[in-house]
């Protein structure tokens, strides 16, 4: 049995799912802690009335590199940004109605949506849009290499 074909344990389903609720959520912590990385300390390039003090430690050398290291070997940011492009790769290669259920299960402000009325929105049955959110998360699954 190849790796393609391997059902993911429950947990991992539920996981990948939640990846999938959080996405919008998860760039914003992408991008706050690429601020993080770039704008350390008391810096913060939004915020013109912080000042620097004398305490402000700072480390001789290149910035721009030191920055780059950082970027590179954040763990968090790292590991955010794989589950991220993930749910992109996957979302870009669905088919239209994919799209929709997902933008209607996972994007909408009313997550409160019950199968029947999601398939009733897409035009479906309640079994069909089950098996689609089942396609979209094993994929998810299968792109970022979990079981």
């Amino acid at each position: 049995m190849n790796q393609a074909t391997l059902k993911p344990k429950k947990i991992t389903f539920k996981h990948a799912e939640s990846e999938w609720y959080n996405y919008h959520h998860t760039l914003k912590e992408i991008a706050k802690l690429r601020e993080g990385i770039k704008y350390p300390f008391d810096e913060d390039p939004e915020d013109p009335t912080i000042v620097k003090g004398a305490n402000s430690v700072r480390t001789p050398g290149n910035p721009t590199q030191r920055i780059a290291t950082r970027l590179t070997t954040s763990k968090q940011l790292t590991y955010l940004t794989e589950v991220a492009e993930a749910v992109e790769q996957v979302y870009n290669a669905l088919p239209d109605d994919y799209k929709k259920l997902v933008q209607l299960r996972y994007w909408s402000k009313s997550k409160d949506l019950t199968w029947d009325s999601l398939a009733l929105e897409l035009n479906v049955s309640r079994r069909q849009a089950i098996y689609w959110r089942k396609e979209i998360i094993q994929a998810t699954v299968e792109v970022l290499g979990w079981r």
